[in-house]
């Protein structure tokens, strides 16, 4: 790796295997990242991809001197071609991107100054998803000396990132290779958090858009082999404990596999889904996890929801699982509007949330938790606290899928003996949201958070800016719909009025008169 005047300060690292035109949106991507000719290359490192994927790259190549290619053995999975491409990166920086997604405008010069200014061995940008969940928590505000213990950093396990080059080196931080081969980004980031003297995280730029392909092409995205699955998540275990890491941040880690890794696969629909058989290794292969590898202390940090599972996997009650998620999909967030007004460029709307299984209010008991319709869902002795209920008011922007949260003000009452209800005042300042970048249509949602759900409930209210920074224009559906009863009524008033009246005229004819 050359030192020399003309080293890059990015260099972008790209994995690829038959990605044939999923590519494209990467690389229409690139000549809009904000950072001067010469200072960004990319590395593409080919998986011996069986398509067309090669030449297609060697032509990017020999059109733009920012492009380099190399052509590897078939691996099978994204580590090795990562490894490779990193030890041909030159740049003081590296983002390591895979070959479906792209980048926003401008992102790689954003996270490269960030990285300057805060002296940071990783910057996290926002992240867009498209068919797949993306954090959420992380990326309510900036962050510029973010922790394990302080943020939910612990959110946001794959690499899609950028690192400084020399901490990468400093301690020999590469991807696994080998067997286990499932959560390979996870090992790696478990140790390059617990390591980093400094992670900022981006917020307020879209940067990074992660995809899940509609053809379900993603290597990682074909169903895992739970024997081996859990294997890496181990390996992942082992290096926290290795490690060491104050309580908090391994608390973090631990709790953020059992709730994503482990028991969100025991629930609902991705529970009822999954092949029968399938399940019953995953839950077994929780269950066992939960037994060895994990505290009292972590899972009676998670929310009960989530604790009830635990308890049941860790007792392998299998068949409680499936009947607690014949009903969990039933469980909805329920939304309505109590009002809304706008003052200059401020958008300000007071929303009613609570949860329900199907038609119902959720029913909770006096110590707000929920009451589920499997007996003895939780062992004697264990107790667990509710906490946490909240209601949040997000704005998505259609046109690019970016989201923010907005400041709220939150109460929680109770209605009645098992009823909880939320009310949540929030504000949209449309001259200062996503740095000012307010230009289109906005969709405004609630997101209630209760008990281990988190769960969308979208309202009749869409925002329209025909510029940034502009006046906000509001659209009430509730107030469209009854404009259009009304019109109908009209319309239909009118028609039997005429009924009527060639109905008189038709009675006061004579007999045999001709119209």
């Amino acid at each position: 790796m050359s030192d020399g005047a003309d080293r890059p300060v990015v260099s972008v690292v790209v994995p690829t295997y038959n990605c044939g035109a999923n590519l494209d949106p990467l690389v229409a991507s690139l000549p809009r990242q904000g950072l001067p000719s010469g200072s960004y290359e990319v590395v593409f490192a080919d998986d011996g991809s069986t398509d067309g994927t090669p030449q297609r790259l060697d032509e990017l190549a020999a059109a733009d001197p920012h492009v380099r290619v190399l052509h590897l053995e078939h691996s099978g999975w994204p580590s090795h071609p990562r490894n490779r491409g990193l030890e041909q990166a030159r740049g003081e920086y590296v983002f390591f991107a895979d070959d479906d997604d792209w980048f926003g405008d401008e992102a790689l010069a954003r996270l490269h100054a960030c990285a300057r200014e805060h002296d940071a061995d990783i910057v996290v940008g926002r992240m867009i998803g498209h068919r797949r969940g993306v954090p959420r928590e992380l990326f309510r505000e900036n962050r510029f000396d973010a922790t394990l213990a302080n943020a939910p950093l612990a959110d946001s396990m794959t690499c899609h990132k950028l690192f400084r080059r020399s901490f990468l080196d400093r301690h020999g931080l590469r991807f696994p290779e080998g067997r286990p081969r499932r959560l390979e980004d996870h090992r790696l980031m478990a140790a390059a958090y617990l390591r980093a003297e400094r992670v900022c995280v981006l917020a307020d730029h879209p940067c990074y858009h992660h995809v899940r392909r509609v053809d379900a092409g993603n290597v990682t995205a074909t169903r895992m082999d739970p024997a081996e699955y859990y294997a890496a998540l181990r390996a992942a275990l082992d290096i926290v404990d290795a490690h060491r890491p104050p309580a908090a941040a391994r608390l973090r880690l631990h709790r953020r596999w059992l709730r994503k890794e482990m028991l969100s696969r025991l629930r609902g629909q991705a529970l009822l889904s999954a092949p029968e058989q399938w399940a019953d290794q995953v839950a077994g292969e929780v269950g066992r996890l939960v037994g060895e590898r994990f505290t009292p202390e972590a899972v009676a940090g998670l929310p009960p929801m989530f604790q009830v599972i635990a308890h049941l996997a860790a007792q392998g009650r299998v068949a409680d699982l499936r009947r607690l998620a014949e009903w969990e999909v039933s469980v909805r967030a329920h939304a309505t509007v109590d009002g809304w007004r706008v003052e200059g460029r401020t958008l300000t709307v007071s929303v009613s949330a609570d949860l329900r299984a199907g038609d119902e209010p959720l029913r909770f008991d006096d110590q707000g938790l929920p009451v589920l319709p499997v007996a003895e869902a939780v062992p004697a002795g264990v107790v667990m606290r509710a906490g946490g209920a909240r209601t949040d008011v997000v704005v998505r922007r259609r046109e690019t899928r970016e989201e923010f949260f907005l400041p709220v003000v939150a109460t929680t009452e109770r209605v009645g003996a098992t009823r909880v209800r939320h009310r949540s005042t929030a504000t949209a300042d449309f001259s200062a949201l996503g740095g000012g970048r307010t230009r289109g249509t906005w969709e405004i949602r609630a997101r209630v958070i209760q008990a281990g759900w988190a769960l969308d409930a979208r309202l009749p209210l869409v925002v329209r800016c025909a510029a940034d920074g502009g006046v906000p224009r509001v659209e009430d559906s509730r107030r469209l719909r009854s404009r259009l009863r009304r019109a109908v009524r009209r319309i239909r008033d009118r028609a039997l009025g005429r009924s009527a009246r060639a109905g008189s005229r038709s009675h006061d004819r004579p007999a045999g008169a001709r119209r």
